[in-house]
């Protein structure tokens, strides 16, 4: 199996953020469940994430962080895509980054994503020795994380974007006439706990007194109706 790097900066006992020390065993494995469990929609969302970048100005050139890459849904189309090694991920669980690799890209795909540029974390911690990035994308991340995860992850990112970088984001909008302490039907969102629903105005705040200007972007095809919003790097 795999050796993914763990990088835990908060014991467990403390803290831990959704999802960080699940494992799956092997009879899930085998029945998929590390698909279902990043969302599904396999071909689908990978594609779509894809197809987006690359309308957005993704060059196979470009050095491209994926924050939650998860079991590589979008990672291994993205590998097919960008030179030999520019692609880089991080999520929170381990287990899910290795199942992904382990069994979901084939063994030319490995070779173009060196196990180096990957790493689990519970921090956001997207340091890999330096590497600064042309692009990012956070996809259906910021739907199961507070403002407050959402501003570190937005801190820690910065840190590692070229300036002119864009980092994508998506999330569950709702109109400012939502009242806040409206659970979502159907779906079970919520402004308190996982899965969380924002207001525009949210996603430009957690922002603030960063390098990041903001843009609404909206509709991008997403079949959960996420929408997306893009942080582009400042100069410092």
């Amino acid at each position: 199996m795999t050796e993914i790097e763990r990088r835990i900066e908060v014991p467990a006992n403390v803290v831990e953020p959704d999802y960080a020390g699940m494992e799956i065993s092997e009879e899930r494995k085998e029945k998929g469940f590390h698909r279902a469990f990043v969302g599904g929609q396999w071909d689908e969302l990978g594609k779509l994430q894809l197809d987006y970048l690359v309308s957005q100005g993704l060059k196979p050139e470009h050095r491209f962080l994926d924050v939650g890459c998860g079991a590589l849904r979008a990672g291994r189309m993205l590998s097919d895509y960008l030179e030999p090694a520019h692609y880089y991920g991080v999520d929170v669980n381990n287990d899910i980054i290795t199942t992904g690799y382990d069994r979901e890209l084939t063994d030319e795909q490995r070779a173009r994503i060196p196990v180096s540029h990957l790493h689990s974390t519970d921090r956001f911690d997207c340091d890999f020795d330096g590497v600064t990035f042309d692009m990012a994308i956070a996809q259906s991340v910021f739907t199961h994380i507070d403002l407050n995860l959402m501003r570190l992850c937005l801190y820690r990112v910065a840190k590692v974007m070229k300036p002119g970088g864009r980092f994508y984001v998506t999330f569950f909008e709702r109109r400012p006439a939502f009242e806040l302490d409206t659970i979502q039907e159907g779906k079970l969102a919520f402004t308190e706990r996982n899965r969380y629903w924002y207001y525009r105005s949210d996603m430009r705040w957690v922002a603030e007194r960063m390098p990041w200007e903001f843009t609404y972007i909206g509709d991008w095809g997403h079949p959960r109706n996420q929408r997306m919003v893009v942080y582009t790097r400042l100069e410092d």
